[in-house]
């Protein structure tokens, strides 16, 4: 049996397998951003490569072949979005484009292309996965101004899951500083996805008129109440629906969304004070320039900002970039009273100085918490 029947096999079988889950586990399931796909496996819903081999992106009898590099929860809307733009392409350019698709935790990806995955296209959940790309010489700099919205291509909000009936009471992210209160997230310094949660509770503060000092003592009070820091998304959602650990776990609305969507009504809250959680897209530019498939990349990206495309993020829990689309799901999304950026932290650059690198912020709150 060759190595892709293997993985076709493997494939068939997880689908099988989802069948059989009870409501926590395929709620865990849809935790995919902590989740990491192998990027051999991850190509099961399109024809793959071989992981080390060139790619084949440029021309062959009219055909174009793209791969598309993301984070994992956005696979049910790119499934949808993909063969509308394959319709659209083929009707205007009579050509056949086919995607291979790589799906896992967004970190893990944009290593995965650093070290040599030859993705043409890369829609990360954050713009610092992206830069990593960057700075390893595969995109130019400047890749924020080559897509509409500074690249961001879609967004959503930081939302806290409670217990069935919330017991504690919980409403906003004061309440997660309370005496009593356990809160599970993941570790920002290990999950990219983490560094959201510890952003929003940071923004809390300095954008409702603390500053900086309030902002720590306030963020360190949260974190005396974190019991465990698991590694990643995946890894805190076990912690708090399979082991049972904690009062409220700090998530996407997204991802709630998507669970809903999947038949789990999970109970949450969404803080008028929050942080936008920004997701870019960028082509690869020395991957399509060696696959010769600059046009149609760039193609791809200028309809993920379509009102089509715009559309299917906003179903599986993203919050649309399109105004219009954003009017018509506005019963699906409660405004945010006070809404801020990783910009208005400084930007990612010098939000991983700040806060995340070593001895930083992060570190300090941390080591005077095991005093």
């Amino acid at each position: 049996m060759s190595p892709w029947q293997r993985i076709g096999d493997w494939c068939r079988q997880q689908s099988s397998n989802r069948v059989k889950l009870s409501p926590v586990k395929r709620f865990v399931s849809l935790f995919l951003i902590g989740v990491t796909l192998s990027v051999a496996v991850a190509s099961c819903t399109g024809k793959s490569t071989g992981g080390g081999e060139a790619q084949v992106g440029s021309a062959q009898g009219g055909d174009v072949q793209l791969t598309l590099v993301s984070y994992a929860v956005t696979r049910a809307a790119y499934e949808k979005i993909i063969p509308q733009f394959v319709q659209q392409w083929k009707q205007e350019h009579n050509q056949n484009v086919t995607f291979n698709q790589s799906y896992g935790g967004s970190g893990s990806q944009a290593r995965a292309v650093v070290d040599g995955l030859e993705a043409d296209v890369v829609a990360l959940a954050l713009a610092l996965d992206t830069k990593k790309v960057e700075k390893a010489g595969l995109i130019q700099p400047g890749w924020e101004s080559k897509a509409p919205n500074n690249a961001i291509v879609h967004k959503s909000v930081a939302a806290i899951v409670t217990r069935d009936g919330n017991p504690k009471g919980i409403k906003s992210w004061e309440d997660l500083a309370k005496d009593g209160v356990s809160t599970i997230t993941a570790n920002p310094k290990t999950s990219g996805g983490a560094r959201w949660n510890f952003l929003v509770l940071w923004g809390a503060v300095t954008k409702t008129g603390g500053d900086d000092a309030k902002a720590e003592e306030f963020t360190a009070k949260v974190y005396k109440n974190v019991p465990v820091l698991p590694r990643d998304a995946r890894e805190a959602s076990d912690v708090f629906f399979k082991q049972g650990q904690g009062d409220a776990l700090i998530n996407y609305e997204n991802e709630v969304i998507l669970a809903k969507a999947n038949g789990l009504n999970l109970p949450y809250v969404v803080p008028d004070v929050n942080i936008s959680i920004d997701s870019p897209v960028a082509v690869v530019d020395k991957n399509v320039d060696k696959h010769k498939t600059r046009e149609v990349a760039e193609a791809f990206v200028k309809f993920l900002y379509t009102p089509a495309a715009q559309r299917e993020f906003a179903k599986v829990g993203f919050r649309p970039i399109d105004p219009a689309v954003e009017q018509e799901f506005a019963t699906q999304y409660p405004k945010i009273k006070t809404l801020f950026t990783a910009q208005d932290l400084g930007g990612w650059d010098e939000i991983q100085k700040k806060f995340f690198d070593d001895g930083a912020v992060f570190d300090k709150i941390q080591a005077n918490l095991k005093k």
